[in-house]
């Protein structure tokens, strides 16, 4: 299991008792009555007719009222039993490769202590000498049988039908003693069992395929994302975490796809309800950039909000300590590295996307092009962020974020330095809730950059100046409509607004060409300019194959770039 599923477990677990704990509250007494359960009482004189009628319909109300809690109960429970199982069925397997390794470890220990004896009998020399006659653990000398040791320890059949090899290493060889000691067995507590209960294994990734219904050549297929995680676990207080990703399935200098760090970290536990992180993490922002796998989104592709407003998938290099609460509030707060405006592009030749993928694609939006990702980033000014989040009503998360720091600034031609800070501030709010078979979301985003005068003077006429202000929004609902077994299906409907350029400083605006204009350097590529900014519906459904596996398909309708409307199937999974 992941450790994002593993903290989702831990929420969930609380999520049920806090239900647990409020059907309790309403006390035996009280749930026999609104069951209607007292045959064993002797029968009261009767009532009037109306206090009969307002007693039944409290009971009515009553028992509906704990139905709808112990569906909830129940819900919570089913998911977190899914999450248990693949977490059992992952030790199953571990356990079954450790006993593997043993037998194996056996069996070579015993040929090589059978093969030390017979030399020994050989030579004379008493039973249980090394070669050189220094004795070692199990009669292995402490050079000796080194390079075989090695071998054995990572499983590799030697020559001889599982016998091991007959050249000895050197007395100088570089390879460390690695024969097996009191201190380090081989067995059940030995070096590959510690690495097996330690080392945490996971990973995601998705595929689609997207058609624009008014433009059909543009359709594509793209193995969108391949990411693999590695944790280890040094102590029950500190753990290591990372992931990898390979985008669009072909990275190189001549392909589109790329090969990157998503995140690399170190958490240590101060205490029960602190813990410190440093290394490179993602941002604790919106309701999609910390979990981001497909299995828990709807829709083929992430959102365009959580996509142009706030550049998921965001990490930053840094530290933050972060925590949460027995009534339910977690809080993070950070100190990172920050963005740099100078990647800008002022004077693209063509438009930097023709279609809703490309858009989502190709890092255009102000945050996305001049975030650093860690690499190389410019440090000179840090950023600083702090997020808040409550969930201690089942069914319930309210959360918000503000991050604000000194951005590198755009130099004016040719290098002039700009006066003054040029500082970047985004803030967020949102809300899920999950009533029973309902999924409920809305998020807000809103993003400013300070100072810009000065630098879109510099560039008149552009089509891509530097906006001020940019910011999105989301309301979006799922229903479980069916589910049997491991299946569910979830049809969902979302109504999205984005404007990755609200207001700017020192213009009016981007200039862009009017009319039909070359999209591409290609010949014949012919259409309007794209405008950066959209109002649309997206349609679709999810289709739970289990609760790691899920198809999805969607249809989206854009009321300014008519063009970017567009049918969308995907596959995702995550383990």
């Amino acid at each position: 299991m992941n450790r994002e599923a593993t903290a989702n477990s831990m929420i969930t677990t609380k999520k049920i008792r806090a239900a647990l704990l409020l059907g309790c509250a309403l006390g035996a007494s009280d749930l026999a009555a609104a069951a209607g359960q007292t045959d064993a009482t002797p029968a009261a004189p009767a009532a009037p007719a109306a206090a009969t009628q307002g007693a039944s319909g409290g009971d009515a109300a009553a028992v509906k009222a704990l139905q709808k809690q112990l569906k909830a109960v129940q819900a919570q429970l089913r998911e977190l039993a899914e999450q248990n199982k693949a977490l059992l069925e992952h030790q199953k397997v571990v356990d079954r490769e450790i006993q593997q390794q043993q037998e194996l470890l056996a069996q070579q220990q015993a040929a090589m202590q059978a093969q030390l004896s017979a030399q020994a009998q050989a030579s004379g020399a008493p039973g249980g000498a090394g070669a050189a006659g220094q004795p070692g653990a199990g009669g292995m000398t402490g050079h000796s049988g080194g390079a075989e040791t090695v071998a054995s320890q990572a499983g590799v059949q030697q020559p001889g039908q599982g016998q091991v090899a007959q050249s000895p290493a050197a007395p100088n060889s570089a390879l460390p003693d690695s024969s097996p000691t009191p201190e380090t067995p081989m067995g059940a507590n030995g070096p590959l069992a510690t690495l097996a209960q330690n080392i945490k294994l996971w990973g995601y990734g998705e595929l689609y395929y997207t058609d624009p219904v008014h433009d059909r050549e543009r359709a594509q297929a793209d193995l969108a994302r391949a990411v693999f995680g590695i944790g280890y676990s040094f102590d029950s207080r500190t753990e290591f975490n990372s992931e990898y990703e390979v985008e669009h399935a072909v990275a190189s200098a001549s392909d589109p796809g790329e090969f990157e760090v998503e995140q690399f970290y170190v958490d240590r536990e101060l205490n029960d309800a602190v813990t410190v992180r440093g290394g490179l993490f993602l941002m604790p922002f919106g309701l999609l950039n910390e979990h981001h796998e497909p299995t828990n989104f709807y829709g083929v592709q992430r959102n365009f909000v959580e996509t142009l407003i706030i550049p998921s998938t965001w990490r930053e290099g840094g530290f933050n300590f972060h925590g949460d609460t027995q009534t339910g509030f977690g809080w993070n707060v950070g100190l990172t590295t920050g963005f740099d405006l100078s990647k800008w592009n002022f004077a693209p030749e063509f438009p930097q996307y023709t279609t809703a993928l490309e858009l989502e694609d190709s890092d255009v939006a102000p945050l996305q092009s001049t975030h650093q990702e860690l690499a190389l980033a410019n440090a000179h000014d840090l950023s600083q962020y702090i997020s808040l989040s409550y969930f201690g009503v089942p069914g319930l998360t309210v959360g918000g974020a503000i991050f604000s720091g000194k951005a590198v600034s755009v130099p004016a031609p040719p290098n002039a330095p700009i006066p003054g800070n040029q500082r970047v501030t985004l803030w967020e709010g949102h809300v899920r809730w999950t009533p029973d078979k309902f999924d409920l979301s809305a998020l807000y985003a809103h993003g400013h950059i300070s100072n810009l005068t000065g630098t879109n003077i510099e560039y008149p006429g552009s089509p891509n100046p530097m906006p001020s202000d940019f910011y999105g929004y989301f309301f979006q609902a799922a229903y479980d409509v069916w589910s049997q077994g491991d299946y569910r299906l979830s049809p969902f409907a979302r109504w999205e607004v984005y404007n990755m350029g609200s207001s700017y400083e020192g213009t009016t605006g981007p200039d862009i060409p009017l009319g039909i204009t070359p999209l591409t350097a290609a010949p014949g590529d012919y259409g309007l300019w794209p405008r950066d900014q959209d109002r649309l519906w997206t349609l679709g459904a999810n289709l739970y194959i289990t609760p790691h596996v899920v198809v999805k398909v969607d249809y989206q309708h854009f009321m300014i770039n008519k063009e970017f409307t567009r049918f969308d199937l995907g596959l995702g999974l995550n383990f």
